[in-house]
């Protein structure tokens, strides 16, 4: 069932596009001090104006007119982006071990379960047919692009043939690839639909388990994680962005999460904080051992005030033991 669409905007847009310079004169006439025109220049050219200009309303006095508070200079505007862009780094390195850990556990669990290295193959497997066909199709469609494509040459200790080309150059049947290498053919959103759609509920809580959830958890995590990783990929604003999606707060005792119940203030929830949270949640159990925890405290911990509040980050996070325990 599809949502209807929302009405479109009545206003059409005619603002021009605008040089390098003109950009700089705009942006100096909101009362931006540029003192380096050339390296602002620069800037302008290898970011663009419109990727840059969302870390300059921080800064600013509101609409109308944009203005900038009084004293506010380019390196402000473009530290910012800079710590969202080490953010962003930092967030994906968290994401990629949880969306690998979450892909073998998928693997591991139905292949074994099941004594089916194709289980999901097999319709009895998903709620939902017209889903299960459509996942079946963005695997046929990747091995009919693999073999339109002139063959991966692997010659050599260091060069190798893909997984997927090895395997179509090999086998001819079964004619789609085990669960183990079609896992890896999925977007982590794909992922996300083809575990909601698996049909029994063991083995989505044995999926959830294996990276230290539960099946409801899991769920609401996962989507979450694929809005995240979006706006990382597109280099997008993460630091104090609207996500849409936040993760489920977990009442379970064997989950992972903040230790006190002040630690997690209203006004934190529909932030990144809550993210950061779950992310480390995860990591407890895949990655215990992982320096993430103190890489992000010593990201965060020399930014201001308003940065931090900007994130949901209460003041004295870094203080509760589920923090302190890696950051120490």
């Amino acid at each position: 069932m599809f949502r209807p669409l929302r009405p479109r905007g009545s206003l059409h847009y005619q603002k021009p596009p605008l040089a390098h310079d003109d950009l700089i004169a705009l942006l100096s006439k909101r009362g931006l001090h540029i003192p380096d025109s050339d390296k602002a220049r620069r800037y302008l050219r290898h970011i663009g104006y419109y990727r840059l200009s969302p870390y300059t309303i921080p800064f600013q006095q509101g609409r109308p007119d944009h203005v900038f508070h009084e004293g506010v200079e380019f390196d402000d505007v473009l530290d910012l982006y800079v710590f969202d862009r080490a953010l962003r780094l930092l967030v994906m390195d968290a994401l990629e071990r949880v969306e690998v850990a979450v892909r073998a556990a998928i693997t591991d669990h139905m292949s074994t379960t099941h004594s089916d290295p194709h289980w999901y193959l097999d319709p009895v497997h998903f709620q939902d047919a017209s889903k299960h066909s459509g996942l079946l199709q963005i695997i046929k469609r990747m091995c009919h692009e693999q073999l339109s494509a002139p063959p991966e040459a692997g010659e050599g200790m260091l060069v190798h043939r893909s997984a997927l080309e090895h395997y179509l150059a090999t086998y001819g049947s079964p004619e789609l690839p085990p669960s183990w290498l079609m896992v890896e053919t999925l977007t982590i959103g794909q992922l996300d639909h083809m575990i909601r759609n698996l049909r029994l509920k063991s083995d989505r809580s044995a999926i959830a388990a294996s990276v230290g959830l539960n099946e409801k958890v899991l769920r609401s995590w996962m989507r979450t994680y694929v809005r995240v990783r979006n706006i990382c990929a597109h280099h997008g604003r993460l630091w104090n962005v609207g996500l849409g999606v936040y993760p489920a707060i977990p009442n379970s005792p064997t989950i992972s999460w903040l230790c006190s119940p002040e630690a997690l203030p209203d006004r934190s929830k529909k932030r990144l904080y809550p993210v950061l949270v779950s992310l480390q949640s995860v990591l407890d159990s895949v990655s215990p051992r992982s320096s993430w925890a103190r890489r992000l405290h010593e990201l965060v911990a020399a930014r201001p005030g308003w940065n931090r509040s900007g994130m949901g980050i209460p003041e004295a996070w870094a203080d509760d033991p589920f923090w302190s325990q890696h950051i120490g």
